[in-house]
């Protein structure tokens, strides 16, 4: 998703050329729907025989050239058994020799990696390729007709209609449980928006989060649209986070979708570096503690996690009520 204007330097760059994904299974929905690709290759890369298969499938796609986004070694393996004609990627991890070539990351005075927004570090490497790079660049997705549809019909069969306001409340993170947000102070919020603002209110959850969605139903007393049970994917998230007058949620991945899609957005941010994903911040309110031990970037806090313990729910209704004032959606 923070490729995204990566891509469409890419395809300004070359117009005509094919270009194909390759993309993990579940990540598949983020970009269904763009004009970048021609073709979507799944990534499949847990065994040797995965490996294996992935680059076949490249081989067969037969690439002049593969622009590696991840950090790791696997990815710059797998482009290379594809046969890629040139690999161009960051020299990091152990790497260089399976890249053709690619600028090192930046870093700091210590050595460590100098926390700059995704968006910048992937357009950095667009720049080192000589590609020309927008002054103000933003991800960007889109929604085909038929998630559209699925939007309209999931929401209204809940009974939000056209004038609610609809906040969305997103408690998970593929990372790890320091990045989320305590599911009492999320059901707390719950009734206070609703209470405060007449809200519908969208808890969105993830495969593997049905328990934090079940524990925050079972201790709001707000009525609350829960999607764990409904195999909301990463595709059909787009068009229920496009809905929502403001999401509320963990540094995650649906925060960006908030972006990508002009969406008011609070985040509770604890565990990471700011810096990493400071850019796009018009519509965006970061509540962050920032105690002593952050930004740690554990997956786990090993301590009492009051880099998020300590964000209030009151705090976040202020923060979600004047971002409905200054941004108030446009029927």
């Amino acid at each position: 998703m923070m490729a995204t204007p990566l891509f469409e330097c890419l395809r300004r760059a070359w117009p005509a050329a094919r270009m194909a994904a390759l993309i993990r299974p579940y990540g598949r929905g983020v970009i269904e729907g763009g004009p970048w690709f021609d073709q979507v290759i799944p990534c499949r890369d847990q065994s040797p025989l995965d490996l294996w298969r992935t680059g076949r499938a490249i081989r067969d796609f037969a690439p002049d050239l593969a622009v590696i986004l991840p950090g790791s070694l696997r990815s710059a393996l797998t482009a290379r058994l594809g046969g890629a004609g040139r690999i161009v990627g960051y020299r990091r991890g152990g790497r260089s020799p399976l890249l053709s070539d690619g600028p090192r990351p930046r870093r700091d005075a210590r050595g460590g990696f100098l926390p700059v927004p995704m968006v910048d570090y992937y357009l950095h490497l667009g720049r080192w390729m000589g590609l020309e790079v927008p002054p103000h660049p933003r991800p960007r997705l889109y929604v085909s007709d038929e998630l559209a549809r699925f939007g309209e019909t999931y929401l209204a069969g809940r009974g939000v209609r056209e004038g609610d306001t609809v906040i969305g409340l997103n408690p998970g993170a593929k990372f790890g449980s320091s990045k989320c947000w305590p599911p009492g102070h999320f059901a707390r919020l719950a009734e206070l928006l609703q209470d405060r603002l007449a809200a519908r209110l969208l808890l969105l959850a993830g495969p593997g989060e049905q328990a934090i969605a079940e524990r925050i139903v079972a201790e709001s007393r707000a009525r609350i649209i829960n999607t764990a049970a409904d195999a909301i994917d990463l595709g059909r998230l787009k068009p229920l986070v496009r809905r929502c007058n403001v999401l509320v949620t963990n540094d995650t991945g649906p925060r960006h979708y908030a972006t990508a899609f002009d969406v008011p957005c609070v985040v509770m941010m604890g565990p990471t570096h700011p810096g990493w994903t400071g850019s796009n911040l018009e519509r965006t309110r970061i509540l962050v503690k920032a105690p002593p031990c952050a930004p740690c970037h554990r997956e786990r806090c090993p301590t009492d996690h009051r880099c998020m313990t300590e964000i209030l729910p009151e705090e976040v209704l202020a923060a979600t009520e004047r971002l409905l004032e200054e941004f108030p959606r446009q029927r």
